[in-house]
């Protein structure tokens, strides 16, 4: 059965309008695939805007109560997004973190991903709605909420992509794809349309920030591809990441089982 998750960041889903705009992509999506699965980050600058917050309240917010607080954020836009799938017709659910079955270590602010437990998901899949996942947050084997450090949702949408062996991940992105340099501060950088996981960690260990570090990892370790595309231009080429080996039906590989 084909599987598709698809991953928007705050940029996305900063206004209305843009929720309106990412609904009716995924709507698009899924007439392509069986089964679509969304993670998203929070709206805008709202996790900024939050750590800002607490600083007011605290000079030096305990790390668990801000795991509280800054993971609200992707619960807002989750449940936005839900709303505007409903508003057209689709069938959609959201789920936060710890409700998709992330289980993480209990590393607050910087928590790595020890397993994924998608039974809830897969359920709502199989009845043909579209999933949105809170990215960044999970929650700890003592029951307590976490984050996964700046980036996470990029690493939540791998790690989804892998319980659920998903066909690709694809990310939209305020940038065409992949490029040798910032091409917003260099002209001349290179554009990449096509990547293996090993030169896309090359780049990205080299200083690109168009993908985070630990998900292009993690998705190295499970030889998952990955699709960057512009989230103006959805249907643009962009650029795959994909593995020299073949997909095989070992036992998913996550964060707390490998050093990086």
């Amino acid at each position: 059965m084909s599987t598709l998750v698809m991953k928007f960041g705050g940029a996305s889903l900063a206004n209305p309008a843009l929720f309106a705009h990412t609904a009716a992509l995924i709507c698009q999506r899924k007439e392509q695939y069986q089964r679509v699965a969304v993670v998203v980050s929070a709206m805008g600058k709202t996790t900024d805007e939050l750590i800002a917050l607490a600083h007011l309240i605290h000079p030096n917010p305990p790390t668990r109560e801000l795991d509280m607080l800054i993971s609200t954020g992707e619960r807002v836009s989750m449940a936005l997004l839900a709303m505007a799938l409903l508003y057209l017709g689709q069938e959609a659910i959201s789920f936060t973190g710890s409700q998709s079955g992330i289980i993480t270590t209990a590393d607050h602010s910087e928590a790595r991903i020890v397993s994924f437990k998608p039974a809830r998901i897969l359920q709502e899949l199989d009845k043909g709605k579209i999933v949105i996942v809170a990215g960044f947050q999970g929650v700890s084997h003592l029951g307590q909420i976490t984050t996964l450090g700046r980036g996470g949702s990029d690493t939540s949408a791998v790690a989804l992509g892998v319980a659920l062996q998903a066909s690709k991940v694809e990310f939209f992105k305020d940038v065409p794809g992949i490029f040798s340099a910032d091409p917003k501060s260099d002209p001349e950088a290179l554009f990449y349309p096509h990547l293996n996981h090993e030169e896309a960690l090359v780049i990205a260990r080299g200083g690109a920030k168009v993908l985070h570090l630990r998900a292009l990892i993690l998705a190295e370790k499970n030889d998952l591809p990955l699709h960057v595309r512009p989230f103006e231009s959805p249907d643009a080429l962009g650029t795959q990441i994909d593995s020299q080996k073949e997909r095989g039906s070992k036992e998913p590989c996550y964060e707390a089982s490998y050093s990086f």
